[in-house]
């Protein structure tokens, strides 16, 4: 593994690699910025590591530099966005703020956005709705090869689509932040553990004929293996629902054999934002002391013996943000690589700018 690294020197790298690479300043403040929080917030699989998927994507022209999200329909509720598979940190920010505006004067927005590059962690856009003040709720497929596998089904047919759901802190409780691959696990954790030798645990993988199996490198062998979802049943029928809410009816472009692209990742979304403001009765506290009830209530249960206790979605990621400034940030070896092999073939001095 390498590392760890200061945050600053990991920013600083991915911000030179995008700007050589065609990106503005400000887009690559944004994307390296996005990236080095990912990890930051225990999140690897949408990280640093993806530098070397986006450089990809731009050698076979996937992925457009320097595009913002061009609003397509906006007829409140109702606001659709496309983003011309510009980088999806950039679009899905852009777009997430546009929602926020029509969420703030209407109540409500309904947000379509179609065709944007990854766009990472969807809990960053959470984030953005929690620190406005409002309630969001986020869809979204995966446009790429694809990865997990139907429950009951042999062969991957669907991508990780992830859900988040974000609600803004309350007088007693931080921020709830769920953000969650309907996969049993994350692809790049598949990646990692077949770099080092390592088997998964039992229950997440698939072999290509269909047999269950331990060897991460199914995932990376033709044929592949698969995925499965999380819960059986229940995991694939929110996987399959963000296939059909964000892929087919916001985007237009299920994750379909015909819109595959050897080296393209499109993510596309569904969400909703809410005010809550307009929904709760202000009596007696509103939906803030209810929810702190709630979650007073929930952390108050005993721990199972030897466990630290009942932990509310969004406590992870704040804790891992906190332990990531204070120890810094430690990359496998196939990110430390990409790094160097990207950066130096744009003529940066990678070693520098990690500080090694």
């Amino acid at each position: 593994m390498g590392g760890p690294y200061a945050a600053d020197r990991l920013v600083a790298l991915l911000d030179a690699i995008l700007q050589r690479s065609g990106s503005s300043p400000e887009e690559a403040a944004i994307v390296a910025a996005n990236l080095v929080d990912s990890d930051a917030t225990g999140h690897a699989s949408h990280g640093v590591c993806q530098i070397a998927v986006y450089a990809k994507s731009l050698e076979l022209g996937h992925l457009q530099p320097n595009r913002h999200a061009r609003v397509v329909r906006d007829e409140a509720p109702f606001l659709v966005v496309d983003g011309e598979v510009g980088y999806g940190q950039v679009i899905a920010r852009e777009a997430t703020d546009l929602a926020i505006a029509r969420a703030k004067a209407g109540g409500a927005c309904v947000l379509a956005l179609r065709n944007a590059h990854h766009i990472g962690r969807v809990g960053a856009y959470g984030e953005q709705c929690i620190a406005a003040g409002l309630i969001g709720v986020f869809f979204v497929n995966v446009v790429s090869r694809p990865l997990a596998a139907p429950h009951g089904g042999g062969r991957p047919r669907l991508g990780t689509n992830p859900i988040c759901i974000a609600v803004p802190a309350t007088p007693g409780h931080p921020p709830f932040l769920l953000d969650f691959a309907t996969s049993a696990v994350a692809a790049n954790k598949c990646r990692v553990a077949a770099a080092s030798g390592k088997e998964v645990a039992d229950g997440l993988l698939i072999d290509e004929r269909g047999a269950p199996t331990r060897d991460p490198g199914v995932m990376f062998r033709d044929p592949t293996g698969a995925i499965l979802p999380f819960g059986g049943h229940k995991g694939y029928g929110l996987a399959l629902a963000c296939e059909i809410l964000a892929g087919a009816l916001a985007g237009g472009l299920p994750a379909l054999p015909e819109n595959l692209r050897p080296g393209r990742v499109v993510n596309n979304v569904l969400a909703f934002l809410i005010d809550p403001a307009r929904v709760s009765d202000a009596g007696s506290g509103g939906w803030q002391a209810l929810t702190d009830a709630v979650l007073d209530h929930i952390q108050d249960t005993p721990p199972v013996p030897g466990g630290d206790g009942v932990l509310v979605p969004g406590g992870p990621e704040r804790r891992s943000r906190v332990l990531a400034a204070e120890r810094g940030i430690t990359l496998d070896p196939d990110t430390v690589r990409a790094l160097h092999g990207i950066g130096g073939a744009l003529g940066l001095d990678v070693p520098a700018f990690l500080g090694a």
